[in-house]
């Protein structure tokens, strides 16, 4: 029989502010991560304290905000007003405290919580906030939450604001690190949310007379969309939008300067809007998956005390009803604005109105000659028993599983019965899962959708992420390539990400697509393989013989595939500690700019930088001959 566990008096605990946020980081910051991923824990904190310095700048204190962040470190100065002197300590180590409790302080500002600065402040090994007020200066240092240093109120000439400086606790944040593109987006995000907002980023300057506008035309190229693209403003609400000639739907919403990644509310009420409009506007029942096709959106409002469906504040939920009896719900107030601006501007515009025109009838013809196909190809898919003969699932999508539990959910693709077989058995079946190709994906560069449904290997892969309709039904969250670190292995990680920026863009524009990295050699000693060092370049190599060899001799294995690695020393690789690099779409680069580079032509511009690229290598091996 089981010993009885004890409860009673002395099995209640309470715990203080910063010991519940450092034992329950997730509810605070969402997942942690290791800063492979936009949304990963050390990017919210970077958030959460801009996010105080938009709000001063949104009330209309402060034109400008400096940001600077090192490897382990950020620093974020704002002009706004300042954290009242007395209140410094409470406002960044109190939950329940801030100026945001006081409506008339903060109007449909980005956090209504005041919880964001708090999180940041317990989940750091160090932490500082020094407030500028009025010729005075106040300063306090934490170390996880716990104050450290405090100073005085004493004189100073800056200007008035507040700086925040923090480097997160690598306890929590594993092996973490910033990648630069992640942040530069972020900070443009807030030009066009915020225009005429001027944003220093370690010595650069970002800024936006346009808005929404500016975010369009530097997501698009404008040879390749349809129109010119329509900007419409209004009190609280900003829309821009055109369509393209890309598979998919491509949208960037916000709600009170916050980034929505997974949209909500205002999203779905814009495309369903949309489509209300265009049908009344041309007196036709347009299927709406034909008016929606290609197009490229942002949409932007503002809203007093919205209510997210999480703390990450990344999907507006549907409670979102004014308190005002007589303002209108986020729906309403959506649907009104477009219908009203866009078709005024349809009117105005006829050249506009009729390319529209077109592009949807343009889509209509392409989805009914698809119809056959996607049927036939929807029972191939069946009939191959995908289940069993490609995929080998995990256990987060059965039935009974919690839906949120469902997004920690992994699929490598990989080729060849060998490094699949070596994955399978080491993954962890409850969250990963494994797709197996058979020998090298065509390339698709070019070809319609009709081939998707035509090639066995991309129709079952479409089946096995169910993406067919969009993103909404997505069954991993994180899409890894791991192939081998040779020619072959590039080829194939080539052609699949040609597949997925040709005929599924929205994957890697959110973030949802990476390279595993695997180690290309092990060094380790013969005599006490404990001491063993996984080499990831050929410059990790040359420091762990250093590290490892003094002396004595090392072995060293060098990893020629995926299925050389045993399953035992595999499970090292896709782990708590898996290396993983994003798949990153660059501001200035379009994908079809991208593809046509890539995998058109053999341009004298691509043949430069493969002799460019191919010095990089002569160079390291130059430096390993010396160094051994």
């Amino acid at each position: 029989m089981a010993e009885e566990v004890k409860y009673d008096e002395s099995s209640i605990r309470s715990l203080d502010w910063k010991e519940h946020i450092r034992l329950r980081p997730g509810m605070y910051i969402g997942k942690l991560g290791d800063g492979s991923a936009a949304d990963d824990g050390i990017y919210v904190l970077v958030k959460e304290i801009i996010d105080n310095s938009i709000d001063e700048h949104t009330m209309g204190y402060g034109k400008a905000v400096d940001i600077k962040v090192t490897e382990h470190r950020v620093e974020v100065r704002d002009y706004g007003r300042g954290i009242p002197l007395g209140k410094v300590v409470d406002c960044v180590s109190k939950i329940n405290t801030g100026g945001k409790y006081d409506s008339g302080a903060f109007q449909k500002s980005v956090g209504l919580n005041g919880v964001g600065t708090k999180a940041v402040n317990a989940l750091s090994t160090y932490f500082k906030v020094q407030s500028f007020r009025e010729g005075k200066t106040k300063w306090v240092e934490f170390k996880k939450g716990e104050v450290i240093a405090e100073s005085g109120e004493e004189d100073t000439n800056q200007r008035n604001g507040t700086m925040m400086i923090f480097e997160p606790d690598n306890t929590i944040f594993k092996n973490y690190h910033y990648i630069p593109q992640f942040l530069t987006n972020m900070i443009w995000n807030y030009c066009y949310l915020n225009a005429g907002l001027s944003i220093n980023f370690n010595g650069q300057k970002f800024v936006s007379q346009n808005g929404l506008l500016d975010l369009l035309r530097n997501k698009t190229d404008e040879d390749a969309i349809r129109y010119p693209i329509i900007h419409l403003k209004g009190q609280d609400i900003e829309i821009a939008l055109t369509h393209g000639n890309q598979y998919g739907e491509e949208y960037y919403s916000f709600v009170n300067g916050q980034y929505t990644t997974q949209g909500g509310t205002h999203l779905m009420a814009f495309r369903q809007s949309l489509v209300d409009t265009v049908r009344e506007h041309y007196g036709k029942d347009y299927a709406f998956e034909d008016v929606r096709a290609s197009i490229i959106a942002a949409v932007s409002i503002r809203v007093q005390e919205p209510v997210f469906e999480s703390q990450t504040k990344t999907k507006l939920g549907s409670n979102n009803i004014s308190p005002d009896p007589n303002s209108p719900t986020v729906r309403t107030f959506i649907n009104d604005f477009l219908k009203a601006k866009l078709d005024n501007y349809l009117h105005m515009n006829p050249a506009v109105k009729e390319a529209l025109k077109k592009r949807i009838e343009q889509s209509e013809r392409e989805r009914k000659e698809l119809a056959g196909i996607k049927k036939l190809a929807n029972e191939r898919a069946k009939k191959a028993s995908l289940h069993n003969k490609k995929l080998r699932d995990c256990r987060n999508h059965l039935p009974d599983v919690k839906s949120e539990d469902r997004y920690e959910t992994t699929l490598f693709i990989t080729e060849g019965d060998s490094a699949s077989g070596s994955i399978t058995k080491a993954r962890n079946v409850q969250t990963q899962a494994v797709f197996s190709l058979r020998g090298k994906p065509l390339n698709c560069f070019g070809l319609t959708k009709k081939v998707v449904y035509e090639n066995e290997e991309f129709n079952l892969l479409q089946h096995a992420l169910d993406i067919e309709e969009g993103l909404e039904n997505l069954r991993f969250n994180r899409i890894v390539i791991a192939t081998d670190a040779d020619v072959d292995g590039m080829h194939i990680r080539l052609l699949m990400l040609t597949f997925f920026l040709q005929f599924f863009p929205d994957l890697v524009r959110n973030g949802h697509v990476y390279i595993l990295q695997t180690p290309l050699f092990r060094v380790r000693n013969p005599r006490n393989h404990k001491e063993t060092i996984y080499c990831y370049s050929e410059e990790e190599r040359v420091k762990a013989i250093k590290k490892l060899g003094g002396n004595k001799k090392v072995e060293i294995t060098r990893f020629k595939g995926l299925g050389e690695i045993s399953p035992d020393e595999f499970g090292k690789f896709i782990g708590e500690n898996m290396r993983l690099e994003p798949v990153i779409l660059k501001k200035e680069v379009t994908i079809q700019k991208l593809l046509t580079y890539y995998m058109g032509k053999n341009t004298p511009e691509r043949q430069r930088f493969i002799i460019e690229n191919l010095r990089v290598e002569r160079d390291v091996l130059e430096e390993e001959a010396v160094a051994s």
